[in-house]
């Protein structure tokens, strides 16, 4: 049963992996990501239909990643072009996901649900599980010992002195933005074309913001943020277990499965409350980068 749960543990996780390390990408360069929650849903629906209609799994992946660097390149258009306010335009970003994937789904396959069931043998089995630990390692080295990384690290703190050693700074947020719009995308990838047959209306279900809190807890680092993922996901194959065993209350009757389902996020709800004041965000986070 233990090897039962850690096997779940590491599956149900993988989606926000990829999209905690997509917000890590984002955030530490000084652009906040509150739309992962809508990059996931529109790379769950491209995975689904692309791996649909070209029966296989690494181009539906590719094709979930292209559609969330898509919405993210639009989302830059407004907070890194326009400077608009971050929390505000991630939150319409949200919103058009929500509404743009049933509409999509309704054009392509004349419902407004889900996409048609993908076969066993055209989804993906094991390997998002061997991306996401390989993406947690190269974004670890990235950040610590990659040029590339200490410019990231430095728009999202000291945007000013990268500007004056010659490197654009919006440039580099544009950069990682885009990346995060691709993991995010393959995270959602993995739900719809590899923990499921299929994309289905709003089936991040929150997974989106609850990477956003891993990465909170994580205080923006890869390695912490990505236990933080795991321990949520922990709590989501605790309450998949719940929910199979019938869990009673006092032997008596069987405890109602909405409140099973919430563990999740009381677990998210928790560690924010315990944790959120004592990480330390980039200090340029979410300041648009206006160049005199």
């Amino acid at each position: 049963m233990i090897l039962q749960l850690l096997a779940s543990t590491l599956r149900v996780s993988t989606p926000l992996l990829f999209a905690a390390l997509g917000g890590l990408c984002s955030e530490r360069a000084g652009v906040i990501n509150i739309a992962l929650e809508g990059l996931m849903l529109v790379g769950a629906f491209g995975a689904a239909v692309g791996t649909f209609a070209g029966h296989s799994p690494w181009l539906g992946s590719a094709l979930g990643m292209g559609a969330g660097v898509a919405l993210a390149a639009a989302y830059g258009v407004f907070v890194i072009r326009l400077r608009a306010n971050q929390i505000v335009a991630g939150t319409a970003i949200n919103m058009l996901a929500l509404g743009l994937t049933p509409f999509l789904c309704k054009i392509l396959y004349d419902v407004t649900g889900s996409t048609p069931a993908i076969p066993a043998g055209e989804r993906f089995h094991s390997a998002p599980l061997y991306w996401s630990g390989i993406a947690v390692g190269l974004c670890w080295f990235g950040l610590k010992f990659t040029p590339a990384g200490l410019w990231v690290k430095f728009a999202g703190e000291h945007p000013d002195a990268l500007e004056s050693a010659g490197v654009r700074v919006n440039r580099v947020r544009w950069l990682a933005l885009l990346l995060s719009g691709a993991l995010a995308g393959l995270g959602g990838a993995s739900l719809s074309i590899f923990l499921s047959s299929s994309s289905s209306r709003n089936m991040t279900a929150g997974r989106g913001f609850m990477a956003l809190a891993a990465l909170i807890f994580g205080k923006w680092k890869p390695v912490p943020t990505a236990l933080a993922c795991l321990l949520f996901g922990f709590s989501e194959a605790v309450q998949v277990r719940l929910q199979l065993q019938g869990v009673t209350l006092w032997g008596q009757e069987p405890i109602p499965a909405q409140l099973i389902q919430i563990l999740p996020y009381v677990v998210t709800i928790l560690v924010l409350g315990g944790f959120v004041g004592r990480s330390r965000a980039p200090k340029a986070l979410g300041i648009p980068f206006c160049k005199d």
